[in-house]
């Protein structure tokens, strides 16, 4: 990494910056982060920095869509400390995550399509044969007050015990909880989701959501091009690191 580092090649701040829309104090703001490596000082006490820079800045840049700007920031540590594997355990986590968000829209997917029509199923699932607050979160994976918090949205609706006043969810309450737990996974916002729940109420089905889901598919597939580019960059920057 020294050879690379006293390359006969100098650049400014101002140089780094305006290849890559940046403005200089972002560029002394990577450096300062870690995510580019230190950058050598001129007689006079300026930064000059070398091609080997520029590389892991293009490696940053190309990350950040993909992993999220804080973990691009933790693998480009890693890597400029010489700890590659923890850098490697970062970019395959956040494979992980990608592929356990394409189940997570392959369920939603099954979900709606396993939607009865509006006004085909039950209205209400009376007495014992509904579902209390607690077991249908332990179902989700949830706490309780996540599920009041939806109830409070206009998410989900259920009714009240008469003689107890706890909250019970019949078939329709429990469907509605499920399909928003699952477009919160998606990444979607309470008020995103709000209408999409009242819209297959209304329809009874998935057609409502398929733009929806189209553009969920689109930001699957736009994520899992952007690892390709920032693995490509990657490589390129460690091969420069030698």
């Amino acid at each position: 990494m020294g050879r690379n580092l006293q390359s006969s090649t100098r650049l400014r701040p101002v140089d780094l910056a305006r290849r890559h829309g940046l403005s200089t104090q972002a560029v002394r703001n990577y450096e300062e982060a870690g995510i580019l490596p230190a950058a050598d000082r001129s007689p006079h006490g300026y930064r000059t920095y070398t091609p080997l820079h520029a590389g892991a800045l293009r490696a940053f840049l190309a990350l950040v869509p993909a992993h999220g700007h804080r973990t691009a920031t933790s693998i480009m540590r890693a890597v400029n400390e010489c700890a590659a594997e923890e850098a490697f355990r970062l970019i395959d986590e956040s494979h992980a995550e990608l592929l356990d968000d394409r189940r997570t829209l392959q369920a939603v997917e099954s979900a709606l399509r396993d939607l009865e029509p509006a006004g085909s199923g039950p209205a209400a699932v009376s007495g014992p044969g509904g579902t209390f607050i607690g077991p249908l979160a332990g179902k989700l994976g949830i706490r309780p007050a996540t599920l009041r918090k939806w109830e409070s949205a206009g998410l989900v609706h259920p009714r009240r015990d008469p003689r107890t006043g706890y909250r019970v969810y019949d078939e329709a309450a429990v469907q509605d909880a499920g399909m928003t737990h699952q477009l919160r996974r998606g990444g979607y916002l309470l008020e995103q989701i709000a209408p999409l729940i009242a819209q297959v109420r209304t329809a009874g089905g998935p057609e409502p959501l398929e733009a929806t889901l189209r553009d969920w598919h689109g930001r699957l597939s736009a994520r899992g091009r952007a690892m390709l580019a920032g693995a490509a960059e990657l490589e390129a920057y460690l091969r420069e690191r030698g």
